[in-house]
């Protein structure tokens, strides 16, 4: 089965095209030795993975807690109303009786009549008959009843009305009395209620709240459970792009292993690739220098009958001499990069001073004139580094600003943060746009007029020290310079932050 097919892709997409299979993923053609484009590259959205988790589960929270808030006052809200309405209609009608058998009396004293009435606090009985009101309280009487309700039990047939008396809920209840032509009326006030619903408002709102922030606490944290391993994925990728094959991922988890196994998989493909890659240059090499040595040798002794030879060949034997000793350099070289490439090669790091590391290197090298700026900060400082490494980090950035910029001017070292940063300043006329893609690229040389040297080194210079750069955990880079020229930047790890990565490493 191939790739494609294990992802479930009926055919690979066209190269520089993509193929989404994962809401947070795509799949990417790249034909081999074609740089990817950085401005093809997805920009990272604000709104990530752990913002979506926590996001849907505080939203999902808050549904939930809103759907069982509403539900639960509803029911509380129709049970409170529905209770006190039958309480309040039953008290009506047991006053209304008392009320009818009194006005049944002879000479019956109304006022009375409606003060002897036992009715809870709140509650007001009020009477109409003869076309006269009267009530047991100043509050009560014919403005207090809704015309509505008024016009309802005049008619005979008896009602209730739940209505705002001023800033109160009421609720009338209005029943005929045929016997006496009469119609009483009794006002209760429903504040205790209104209270009661209040407060379960207020309470079921501040559930719903921490409701919500409970699920996004629960998203978060279940976002940072579900994205740890990703984070340790990522950082054994980094220690892989760093040059550190021997990291592995192990997990006993089940839904993790397949990954876990596909991950190691992967890296001891490619670590197997590289050592072959790196063994096979290193054999041709080694294969190469019996006959340059002998080469070698039998040009030496030619030369003790330069002399002797026509012009013409004289000056084919000087070029003969030149491209031999580019062709060592270039083997010297080759043999140099199979062993930073040989995944069992460990170069032997030990914590240096950068200033003394630094200004030694730039003393043993003949073609350096120029001034060197070592930052204060750094005297107490050390880095973890090779000195044979560095010390060829150096001597081929001196050479190349010799052979193609003039040589350097100026040598800078700086605390950057964490890391040591040194600045390289050259003379030349600096480096297209072009060149800098490509600058580190093995075999790769300036391609402008002006660069006097152009086309006679080995091209091999940078990626040497970008290899040596690597294994120090730093990286390298070339801008322009203001005022002209060019500037190799590297940035090295201090002791501690170089210590703290290895730790890291799962």
């Amino acid at each position: 089965m191939t790739p494609t097919e294990a992802l479930g892709m009926s055919s690979p997409p066209s190269p520089g095209q993509s193929r989404r299979i994962r809401p947070w993923f795509s799949i990417s053609k790249v034909r081999s030795g074609q740089p990817l484009d950085p401005q093809a590259r997805p920009v990272p959205r604000r709104f990530g993975m752990r913002a979506f988790q926590t996001t849907a589960f505080a939203l999902g929270a808050l549904v939930l807690s809103l759907i069982l808030s509403i539900s639960t006052y509803e029911l509380v809200r129709n049970l409170a109303v529905r209770s006190e309405q039958a309480t309040n209609l039953r008290q009506a009608y047991v006053s209304a009786s008392l009320v009818n058998a009194g006005l049944r009396t002879s000479n019956p004293n109304i006022v009375n009549v409606l003060s002897g009435l036992e009715v809870p606090s709140g509650s007001t009985p009020i009477l109409n008959t003869d076309n006269k009101w009267y009530s047991s309280s100043l509050q009560g009487g014919r403005s207090t009843i809704p015309r509505s309700l008024r016009d309802l039990v005049t008619s005979g047939a008896p009602g209730f009305q739940r209505f705002l008396l001023g800033r109160k809920v009421e609720m009338a209840v209005g029943i005929p009395l045929v016997a006496t032509h009469s119609y009483y009326f009794e006002l209760f006030d429903l504040s205790d209620t209104t209270h009661m619903l209040s407060l379960l408002t207020y309470s079921l709102l501040a559930a719903s709240i921490l409701t919500t922030v409970a699920g996004a606490a629960m998203g978060l944290w279940t976002s940072r459970k579900i994205l740890a391993p990703i984070e340790q994925i990522a950082l054994a990728a980094g220690e892989i792009a760093s040059g550190d094959l021997d990291t592995h991922l192990w997990t006993d988890d089940l839904d993790l292993f397949e990954l876990a196994s596909s991950f190691n998989s992967m890296v001891d493909a490619l670590r197997s690739r590289v050592v072959k890659d790196a063994r096979f240059a290193s054999d041709v090499s080694h294969e190469l220098k019996s006959p340059l040595t002998t080469i070698q040798n039998s040009l030496q002794i030619m030369e003790h009958r330069v002399a002797e030879m026509a012009p013409p060949a004289r000056q084919a034997f000087e070029m003969l001499s030149e491209e031999i000793g580019r062709f060592d350099r270039l083997v010297q070289d080759l043999l140099e990069l199979a062993s930073s490439d040989y995944v069992d090669n460990k170069m032997s790091l030990e914590p240096l001073s950068p200033r003394e590391l630094l200004v030694n290197c730039l003393n043993n090298q003949k073609d350096f004139s120029g001034t060197v700026d070592v930052d204060p900060a750094l005297d107490e400082l050390e880095i973890l580094a090779d000195k044979r490494g560095f010390e060829r980090i150096v001597s081929n950035l001196v050479d190349n600003a010799d052979k193609y910029a003039r040589g350097l001017d100026r040598v800078r070292a700086e605390k950057h943060g964490n890391h040591l940063r040194l600045f390289f300043e050259d003379r030349g006329p600096g480096i297209s746009d072009h060149d800098k893609v490509r600058i580190f690229d093995r075999f790769a040389r300036g391609t402008g007029k002006d660069r006097r040297m152009a086309g006679r080194g080995t091209g091999l210079g940078l990626s040497i020290v970008q290899e040596h750069v690597r294994t120090l955990r730093g990286s390298v880079w070339v801008q322009d310079r203001p005022g002209g020229g060019c500037s190799f930047i590297i940035d090295i790890p201090i002791k501690g932050s170089q210590e703290s990565l290895r730790e890291t490493t799962p």
